[in-house]
């Protein structure tokens, strides 16, 4: 009788564990401290490791920083060329850009729009480093550019947000011209007395941060972030000499004096509101969301 209440035990097989597999994105590993991290956990704390550690947001995550439903995007079918025919022993750029094209879903490596935070309007533009690394060309800076104006003939702040390597080496001269040029549009934006705030994150390198970044009225940065002109090896190289292991971060940077502050991602929303409320009371400003997205409407 008592081998009727048996159970005989089955044997642990593959086949029994295979359809429990896990999935490849259920977690995300840090590549500052190695820690693995649950990926719902990871996107609710904003990409932010316990560590500290700032992982890269794509262009369009940042629009969680504006009101919901407040951004309206400019100039989307805009698109670089190939007006040098470019072609390299390693890639040919007319068929770089169709790939970064259909891998990030956007035309080029610079989203432009306006929206609000806490109700107060502004412009905004931001880059997406996974298209060709957020480099500027021509169309990147003819979408800045535009921006820009919008801002300033509806009398709104600008913030951009820029993780980039630089000025794009497949447009050659032209990619640099964008670099006055979107300087030149700037001083349209002061005459008008609108900021400029500048957000940092890494890397953020070459012409985007020798031109339009370094000169904005308040220039912020994400812990840890890499910034520079040059990468720190053809620094190295250059000099002969060994560089301390915090150059180029924005803690370094801060401590030189150039930038005027390093902030948490976690706090940014508040810290963007609170600059925007100290320029809220310009002269011939516009006051309100709706009237702002009028204005910057009938320049599209």
């Amino acid at each position: 009788m008592k081998d009727l209440f048996r159970r005989a035990p089955k044997r642990f097989t593959a086949a029994r564990i295979e359809n429990r597999t896990i999935p490849d994105n259920m977690w995300v590993k840090c590549p500052s401290c190695g820690d693995l991290i649950y990926t719902r956990q990871f996107s609710d704390n904003l990409k932010v490791c316990k560590c500290g550690y700032h992982m890269r947001l794509a262009a369009r995550e940042w629009l969680g920083l504006l009101d919901d439903g407040a951004f309206v995007e400019f100039d989307a079918a805009l698109a670089p060329v190939d007006a040098l025919g470019f072609v390299s022993p390693r890639h040919v750029y007319e068929q770089k850009l169709s790939e970064s094209q259909e891998q990030t879903g956007l035309n080029d490596a610079l989203i432009t729009g306006g929206g609000a935070i806490d109700g107060m309007p502004l412009c905004l533009a931001i880059t997406e480093f996974e298209f060709i690394g957020g480099s500027m060309g021509g169309a990147f800076g003819e979408r800045l550019a535009r921006v820009i104006e919008r801002a300033a003939d509806a009398r709104v702040p600008l913030v951009t947000i820029n993780a980039s390597g630089g000025a794009r080496q497949e447009e050659g001269t032209l990619a640099l011209l964008q670099m006055a040029k979107v300087n030149m549009a700037l001083t349209r934006l002061a005459a008008v007395g609108q900021p400029h705030i500048a957000v940092l994150v890494d890397p953020c390198y070459g012409g985007v941060l020798a031109s339009y970044t370094s000169v904005a009225d308040i220039i912020i940065a994400e812990p840890g972030a890499r910034i520079g002109f040059a990468g720190r090896r053809v620094i190295e190289q250059t000099i002969r000499q060994k560089l301390p292991a915090h150059f180029q971060t924005a803690e370094f940077l801060l401590s030189h004096g150039m930038i005027d502050m390093v902030t948490p991602r976690s706090e940014l929303r508040s810290v963007l509101a609170t600059l925007l409320r100290l320029y809220r009371d310009t002269p011939g400003r516009a006051t309100d969301l709706q009237s702002a997205l009028t204005l910057v409407r009938a320049q599209r």
